[in-house]
């Protein structure tokens, strides 16, 4: 018990505080008073620039002070945090959350909410009462960077079921527009997998709004990507999904639930009813050179998701716009 400091996401914080009240935390705005600091960001760039700024994080935060990042970030990212945490005698703790249903309006609700936990020396002990109250599931993972892998590999699972189950709709509803299917009949086969089967139900429903973003989604994804490459590894299916959540960014689905994402594979007309406009997409991928980022706005932070050397002219959208 004590007080905390949090830094990150406000819809998620608004969603959670009353649970840490309820369990005799208090709220903070400073960040040397708090006996514990909660970080949520949907960007590993901007947990980056809050912890190793000028006036970082962890300079801030007073000895023997706890920080509990929640954030995506790569297995080297957080053994990198925890050193650091561990010279400025602070306990860290990653406990990176993750959503049963990603798409459901509630996400943050408690019974919808894992996170997988490793700090050294029992550090997730000493917080346990926080995670509990954010978690329904709290996984201990052992050691740095453990969580942050365990994550990444449900982050890939997750993704590899979202685009095959938006896809499969994407099928289903093309056959419906077609005059040879009249007498088909119902023909979509409905998925056995839970996240698929959410899916399904949110783009039914046309339910495309949600606590939990795609742009949560891709930096949960550009983390596992990271850390992939971290170990020389190439997984073309996640890349592949990463460069569909770039896609709905641009034409502004980025504060969206994923299953705006299915809205990418229909007509333009469903897209402009839900805020998403094309014609911020073919001024950006009909660029053959440099792509001038002050010109799209706030759309320009979601560059920062491709790599370094990528032309988003070049990167192999085969989506077409009736």
């Amino acid at each position: 018990m004590g007080a905390y400091a949090y830094r990150g996401a406000a819809a998620f914080i608004e969603a959670v505080g009353d649970r840490l009240s309820d369990i005799g935390w208090d709220c903070t705005d400073d960040i040397a008073d708090a006996d514990a600091v909660i970080t949520f960001f949907p960007s590993m760039n901007d947990l980056e620039d809050l912890c190793f700024g000028d006036d970082g994080l962890m300079q801030l935060m007073r000895p023997s002070a706890v920080l509990v990042d929640l954030s995506a970030v790569t297995p080297n990212f957080a053994r990198e945090m925890n050193a650091i945490a561990t010279l400025s005698d602070l306990r860290f703790v990653e406990a990176p959350l993750a959503c049963k249903n990603m798409v459901a309006p509630d996400a943050f609700d408690r019974a919808n909410l894992v996170c997988f936990a490793a700090g050294e020396e029992g550090s997730a002990d000493t917080v346990r009462d926080i995670l509990d109250a954010l978690f329904c599931d709290v996984r201990m993972m052992g050691g740095g960077g453990a969580a942050q892998l365990a994550r990444a590999t449900n982050t890939i699972q997750n993704i590899a079921e979202v685009i095959s189950a938006i896809e499969a709709q994407a099928l289903f509803a093309a056959s419906r527009r077609s005059i040879s299917s009249m007498e088909m009949g119902d023909t979509r086969v409905e998925p056995v997998n839970y996240v698929a089967q959410s899916m399904l139900q949110a783009i039914d429903a046309k339910r495309f709004d949600g606590a939990f973003t795609c742009e949560m989604l891709m930096g949960e994804l550009s983390a596992a990507l990271m850390a992939a490459d971290d170990y020389e590894l190439i997984i073309p299916q996640a890349e592949s999904a990463l460069h569909l959540l770039e896609l709905l960014a641009v034409i502004g689905g980025a504060d969206k639930s994923p299953a705006a994402l299915s809205l990418v594979y229909g007509d333009e007309a469903s897209c402009a009813e839900n805020g998403l406009d094309w014609q911020r997409a073919e001024q950006l991928y009909a660029q053959e050179e440099f792509v001038d980022q002050d010109a799209y706005g706030d759309d320009a932070d979601y560059l920062d998701y491709l790599d370094d050397d990528e032309d988003p002219g070049e990167m192999g959208f085969g989506y077409s716009v009736n």
